[in-house]
């Protein structure tokens, strides 16, 4: 009877092996469990018709950014001049003092940087909201106008930087 036990236990646990013998389901994975829970790709929608009133606004956002930008560049300019006269000057000083205050008329042209990427991140939004497809020019207009801000970020914390 000893014997007899483990060799039917091993009889029965070969019998769980086989698939689809008997009245009762497999237990291997369904192919449906092996797929996983990742989202399947979905290739983005462009727009393909052109929209003349979106195109009229990203140009108009474009123009004054570019205004800006060009603003921003000469002020720079004069700000460098500024701050190399003031680089060995003491804290306090009435040099340092000035290239502070040219450090600061940089801040204007940047918030209007930031200002432009907004109105076109603004612009992008509206058309998500609507479920509208991508837009390629609103696209490239605010990659430029964050390169632009980004760009102006760096020059500014740059020259703060060669005060200290």
């Amino acid at each position: 009877m000893t014997r007899l036990l483990p060799v039917a236990a091993l009889a029965l646990l070969g019998a769980c092996s086989t698939a689809g013998d008997g009245p009762y389901p497999s237990l291997a994975p369904r192919p449906q469990e092996k797929l996983g829970f990742a989202e399947p790709a979905v290739p983005a929608l462009v727009a393909v018709v052109p929209d003349p009133a979106l195109d009229a606004r990203i140009a108009a956002i474009a123009g004054d950014r570019a205004k800006v930008s060009a603003a921003f560049d000469t002020a720079l300019i004069a700000a460098r001049r500024t701050v190399a006269a003031a680089r060995r000057a003491a804290v306090g000083s009435d040099a340092w003092l000035e290239a502070q205050t040219a450090l600061g008329t940089l801040d204007s042209p940047r918030g209007q940087l930031d200002d432009a990427v907004s109105a076109l991140e603004d612009l992008a939004a509206a058309r998500a909201r609507a479920l509208q497809p991508a837009y390629p020019s609103l696209d490239a207009a605010i990659e430029a106008a964050r390169t632009a801000s980004n760009k102006a970020d760096a020059d500014t914390a740059a020259l703060a930087d060669t005060l200290r």
